[in-house]
């Protein structure tokens, strides 16, 4: 029996974007059609109510969804069933083709690119409509973006769905449209783009708090000797890898510290309204996500869920976490982008990784909206990279081709080598060894701004940050931040008056000690900070496009990485907006 034909009139509401999109693409209809979208947009209801809209008119008699993973294809097989549409999640390349019960097959990039010739026939047999999802991953490998060039090319229609339209590389992304700027340069080009600023303000998505922890690191090099170093402070790149790997370490005390803020955070947030709010741990590999899974459960007393890689049993955990109440997810790479999890509301990005695509894959998995005023939390350790990627949280990317490469962001190769396996190094590589580390809160990221001044972990001070309500708007993050702050700060004034008191009636000429770099860099950013909302309140502008807007006109990168000088000429420059 052939498959039914999905009815239209069974499909959910559209969002505004998804309706605009569709008019767009049925008013065009071209063979290709780029749509970028936030994680938690809804990019899967949008590409089905297309692959429906194709289907009932008879533009299309088959549709072959393309996914990342084996996970994800059972994922976007259950969607599609729940509106009328049957996809084979089981289809093998063997197979060579799908029962009549089925309007098509889900397949992932490694299986186009293991057997081409076996999809090129099957789209060549019936009229086929391919829907690509994350497109981007196409130009992964060679192999994969020829075989999906190889593959798809006899279609009547591809639809190329992405969150992040963006690569490390300039390997091209195949059936993507690039056109050449002022520069020279070629870039992406969408034809429907609904980026996470627009979700936000239209509560599509929700507002995501960056917490980074800095502290003391201390550690045995290769060579046998003891570096200390505190994490967040400028410099080398070799020691920032290793004072992050040092961080990272199950067994000292920044992760048992970081994971005991993360829990108490979703502690606040279960009892604020969202019973159900699980947390994700993202590890770098299987031995040290195990390690963070027992250290969850020596915190929490509660087991914690792993998932170590996308093998058979994976999808089958992932979906029993998403339908219980269990507090927290471990996983290395199976959760970072496409997996649908809604009720993830608290991150710890414990991992290695740092390039723009995957952070902005991992922290998708936080930001999908069920209800009005949720909020999510990332705890992250304060690296530079790491947290200029959390102020450009709105920043729109295309893919760049030829663009020379940006030495000024974070080497993931020093990061890779710092961080590589005992088993796989020599001798010298094995003499690496982590001796100690500590955690302190050292700032609060939303909406491009830094928030706050450092907070010893276990501290009240670090509990005001916490406990911040789990059911906010955008702007109430913002006043509650400011409000924080100002607490914090003027707490601290009262305990140095009250220390000096003595000594200042004895030598009331004395001097206060001149501040550290440190210091003035938070005071600075504090400035910068309350200019920016003051002029937030003037104009309606949001807070990160103002701190855009500065970055334009002065240069420099975000103000948590921003040198003392960059922060002074900034506060002088909003002055004279």
């Amino acid at each position: 029996m052939a498959a039914r034909t999905p009815a239209l009139e069974t499909f959910p509401p559209l969002r505004a974007w998804q309706r605009k999109a569709l008019v767009e693409y049925l008013r065009r209809r071209t063979e290709d059609f780029t749509a970028v979208a936030t994680p938690g947009a809804g990019k899967t209801t949008f590409a089905l109510r297309i692959a429906a809209e194709l289907l009932a008119d008879g533009t299309v008699e088959a549709v072959t969804v393309v996914a990342p993973t084996e996970h994800l294809k059972t994922q976007w097989a259950t969607s599609a069933a729940r509106v009328g549409i049957q996809l084979d999640a089981a289809f093998r390349n063997a197979d060579l083709h799908s029962s009549a019960d089925f309007h098509g097959a889900v397949v992932t990039y490694a299986q186009v690119g293991m057997a081409p010739q076996v999809h090129r026939r099957r789209t060549m047999t019936r009229r086929t409509l391919v829907i690509l999802d994350e497109i981007h991953h196409a130009g992964d490998s060679r192999s994969w973006g020829d075989g999906v060039k190889a593959a798809f090319e006899p279609a009547v229609r591809r639809l190329m769905l992405t969150g992040t339209p963006f690569r490390s590389d300039d390997n091209p992304i195949p059936f993507v449209s690039y056109e050449r700027g002022g520069d020279g340069l070629l870039r992406s080009r969408a034809d429907s783009v609904y980026g996470y600023s627009d979700a936000l303000r239209e509560g599509v998505v929700r507002p995501v708090l960056f917490l980074a922890y800095s502290g003391e690191t201390r550690w045995r090099t290769n060579a046998g000797e003891e570096l200390a170093a505190r994490l967040g402070e400028p410099m080398t790149q070799d020691l920032v890898a290793q004072a992050w790997r040092t961080a990272l370490d199950p067994a000292g005390d920044w992760m048992p510290q970081v994971l005991r803020a993360a829990d108490a955070r979703l502690t606040v947030l279960r009892n604020a309204g969202m019973a159900d709010a699980g947390g994700l741990i993202i590890a770098s590999d299987q031995q040290t996500a195990r390690s963070y899974a027992k250290l969850i459960e020596q915190v929490t007393g509660e087991k914690a869920a792993v998932v170590l890689s996308d093998d058979q049993g994976a999808s089958a955990r992932i979906a029993t976490f998403a339908a219980s109440e269990q507090r927290w997810l471990v996983a290395v790479r199976m959760v970072s982008e496409g997996v649908d999890i809604p009720r993830l509301a608290v991150g710890v990005y414990a991992t290695s990784a740092s390039t723009p695509l995957y952070f902005a894959q991992a922290i998708g998995r936080f930001v999908r909206a069920r209800r009005p005023g949720e909020t999510a939390s990332v705890f992250l350790p304060s690296v530079p990279h790491l947290l200029g990627l959390a102020s450009e949280m709105e920043a729109e990317r295309d893919h760049v081709l030829g663009k020379p490469k940006d030495n000024e962001g974070f080497d993931d190769d020093l990061l890779e080598r710092a961080q590589r396996d005992d088993q796989a190094s020599g001798e010298l590589e094995k003499r690496f060894a982590a001796l100690s580390a500590t955690a302190e809160l050292d700032q609060v990221i939303f909406d491009g701004a830094s928030f706050g001044t450092t907070a010893q972990a276990g501290t009240p001070e670090e509990e005001e940050y916490l406990g911040l309500p789990g059911l906010l708007t955008a702007d109430q993050v913002s006043l509650l931040l400011t409000k924080r702050q100002a607490e914090q700060l003027a707490a601290r004034r009262r305990r140095t008056a009250t220390r000096t008191a003595e000594p200042a009636a004895e030598s009331p000429a004395a001097a206060p000690p001149p501040m550290s770099a440190a210091q003035r860099r938070v005071a600075l950013r504090r400035q910068l900070n309350a200019l920016v909302a003051a002029r937030h309140h003037r104009t309606g502008q949001p807070h990160g496009k103002i701190h855009a807007e500065l970055r334009r006109l002065c240069g420099g990168p975000p103000s948590a990485q921003a040198t003392i000088e960059q922060l002074e000429e900034r506060i002088a420059t909003v002055q004279t907006l």
